[in-house]
């Protein structure tokens, strides 16, 4: 899965009460809720990053504020000037729907959110269609891919607008592979030498084959 999350994790949450709790809706979605905030582990990796290389994290992004030339600033003053225009400031892990949608700061809670999104992921990448299904949760707007063309320093995309994938461009060498592994990811390229993982109506099906085998033989997993 996009998260590394096994397929039977409402099992698992059932075992820990005293950090999640499973609330029904009135139109009957099932809905994960967190039972205890830990503001410790609320630090998003850009955080993290802007801890141990600040001039890494500032350059990580960069967003256009109109400002005069003739403002005739001192060189602190422009050096916080530049700050607006590159650092997100805004936490992904606060209240994002108590912003002004179409603000500045807005657009730096959005971006934010989606750069520690994808750093959660376990190959920090994820498609539109991964990405949508929380945007209610993560505030997003429709113009989420016209807002991550514009931060190219962190952001590669591929495909198309309407069926595009993100990646973390940080994550990935020159050559396009992933640069630190999660064992997970390991495991699954492992998988991957000797089957195929098909997925038909709803099930995930294995096809194995062998460099000695000319026949496959095949099963739901």
């Amino acid at each position: 899965s996009l998260f590394g999350i096994p397929e039977n994790f409402r099992d698992w949450v059932r075992k820990y009460p005293e950090y999640f709790n499973t609330v029904v809706e009135e139109d009957g979605k099932r809905v994960l809720e967190l039972v205890k905030w830990d503001p410790k582990l609320a630090v998003s990796a850009l955080e993290s990053e802007f801890m141990v290389d600040e001039d890494k994290a500032k350059k990580a992004f960069q967003f256009k504020v109109k400002h005069g030339k003739m403002l005739d600033l001192g060189e602190q003053d422009e050096k916080k000037l530049n700050l607006l225009n590159t650092l997100p400031l805004v936490s992904p892990y606060s209240d994002g729907s108590r912003l002004d949608l179409w603000t500045l700061e807005a657009e730096k809670y959005r971006v934010g959110v989606i750069h520690e999104f994808l750093n959660l992921t376990l190959e920090k990448r994820a498609s539109i269609h991964h990405i949508v299904e929380f945007k209610e949760e993560l505030s997003l707007t429709k113009h989420t891919y016209a807002m991550l063309l514009k931060q190219p320093r962190s952001f590669y995309l591929a495909g198309t607008e309407m069926n595009w994938v993100v990646f973390l461009k940080d994550a990935y060498g020159e050559d396009g592979v992933l640069i630190d592994k999660d064992p997970q990811v390991l495991f699954n390229e492992r998988q991957a030498k000797t089957g195929t993982r098909l997925t038909y109506d709803g099930l995930l099906c294995t096809r194995w084959e062998t460099p000695n085998s000319k026949d496959a033989s095949s099963g739901s997993v």
